[in-house]
């Protein structure tokens, strides 16, 4: 067969076995792992890069929950029906709906099970709905780093001493006489190369965002922006996909992000603009509809092939200093100031007459004085008052949304429908739930909600199998 799927023996002599091999330390692995384990499997962990946590440590930890404890005991009224509803709105069209439905079905439980038997130390974020929901629903770190989340996941996988091996790239899928999957090849280092036989192979290993020509190939229309996530996003569970005759969905979508904050290459909170901030370009002009969201607007700020500049007011950067991200970057003085609008046009050296008509205009919209002319409805707390604060930003292109179809257990499926014995996917290896093409239909937490929500089904259900292929 092609490169990186291989055949062996019955007999062949494996370097280790073991009932479920994960492929990917980020949060679907890990998550992936944790769930095998507890079902009384023996697992381990391979990744490539040199620590743990890929996208998932570079995320804010936002998990959606619909229905949870945590929001009953917030006085939240909400349902996977409801969160169904909101996925749907905002995502048109997907390969896989019944992949929305499954998540969204087990989203409270997740966000339940995260707490009480991972011990990640989450909340429910009631400050504000996010992107995509009409209802608080996000549970998350309180310092709304991923990194957090990784960090309690690692702890969980550590107390049940589940091997976890960095620096292990795995180099192909191995298969039985029959076609199911046998086990990896991965490379060690200083060891060369190490067969291990598993019963159920789980592929975390992120998307394809990272890979410059499957990005042109499926994600044109984003393809010139810069890359801001994990190093190891090179779609090796796609090319491996393929050679197996694995059907692929929704490989169009992925998650942009409208403002990293330039030259830092931090996230500026989504917060400042969700509250009331604006964008404007070089010319101090806006330049859409901001309520597309962090997502959709990547492309927009991309179109622009320009600077771009974040501006909002104190009131909104004291509700975003709730995040340390945020609270870093004004720190290190990604952020500057003014009294006016005037002044702070000096900053960037923007036009001032046009960056304040710009902005007397946003405000006359926002205090319902007219219509908004790029058609925002949502204006948080503006018109904008006060001091204002400017930041200049750049589109990123985060992680692809799209990959292996899964069914309702995370089994890899092929085009007519069937599953490939003992290969589950999940995270960015797997199709996600944000539609069918393009950044729009992101909503916030879609990420990690595949990516924890796959790894524990597919944990589960391999554990399963390895007992019934002994």
């Amino acid at each position: 067969m092609q490169a990186g799927i291989r055949t062996v023996s019955a007999d062949q002599d494996w370097d280790m076995e073991v009932d479920v091999l994960v492929v990917g330390a980020g949060g679907c692995g890990l998550a992936a792992a944790i769930c095998a384990h507890d079902a009384g499997a023996s697992v381990a962990i391979l990744e490539k890069r040199e620590r743990p946590g890929g996208n998932s440590s570079l995320s804010t930890g936002s998990v959606p929950g619909a229905g949870s404890r945590f929001q009953r005991e917030a006085g939240i009224d909400d349902s996977p029906e409801r969160m169904v509803a909101d996925l749907e709105r905002l995502s048109g069209d997907s390969d896989l709906p019944a992949l929305t439905r499954r998540m969204a079905a087990i989203s409270a439980p997740l966000c339940e099970w995260l707490v009480d038997t991972v011990g990640a130390r989450m909340a429910l974020i009631t400050d504000y709905c996010h992107v995509g929901h009409t209802v608080p629903r996000l549970h998350a770190p309180v310092s709304r780093r991923g990194q957090d989340l990784v960090d309690d996941l690692l702890a969980a996988v550590e107390r049940r001493e589940i091997p976890l091996a960095t620096n292990n790239a795995v180099t192909g899928l191995l298969l039985d006489d029959a076609g199911a999957i046998a086990g990896v090849a991965a490379e060690v280092p200083g060891a060369g190369t190490s067969m291990i036989g598993a019963r159920a192979v789980i592929l975390a290993s992120n998307g394809f965002a990272a890979n410059r020509e499957l990005v042109a190939r499926y994600c044109s229309e984003i393809a010139g922006a810069e890359y801001f996530g994990a190093l190891g996003s090179e779609g090796e569970a796609v090319m491996w996909g393929e050679q197996l005759g694995a059907r692929l969905a929704n490989m169009q979508a992925y998650q942009g992000y409208a403002a990293v904050a330039y030259p830092h290459g931090s996230l500026l909170s989504w917060t400042t603009i969700e509250k009331g901030g604006v964008l404007v370009n070089a010319r101090g002009e806006r330049f859409g509809n901001e309520d597309l969201g962090y997502s959709a607007y990547a492309r927009e700020v991309l179109a622009q092939q320009q600077n771009v500049y974040a501006i909002f007011d104190d009131r909104i950067k004291a509700i975003a200093s709730k995040e340390e991200e945020f609270v870093e970057l004004v720190n290190i003085g990604g952020l500057k100031s003014a009294d006016s609008a005037e002044a702070l046009a000096k900053c960037f050296d923007l036009p001032a007459a046009a960056l304040a008509a710009t902005l007397d205009a946003y405000n006359a919209a926002a205090a319902n004085a007219g219509a908004d002319a790029l058609n925002r409805s949502r204006f948080g707390l503006a018109p904008l008052s006060g001091r204002l604060w400017i930041c200049r930003v750049t589109p990123g292109l985060f992680h692809t949304q799209g990959g292996l179809a899964v069914d309702d257990d995370a089994r890899v499926l092929r085009p007519d429908g069937s599953a490939i014995a003992g290969l589950y996917a999940g995270g960015g290896a797997a199709a996600g739930i944000s539609g069918r093409a393009g950044a729009g239909g992101y909503a916030s937490g879609n990420g990690l909600l595949s990516a924890i929500g796959l790894g524990y089904l597919a944990g589960i259900d391999a554990a399963r199998l390895a007992k019934e292929r002994v």
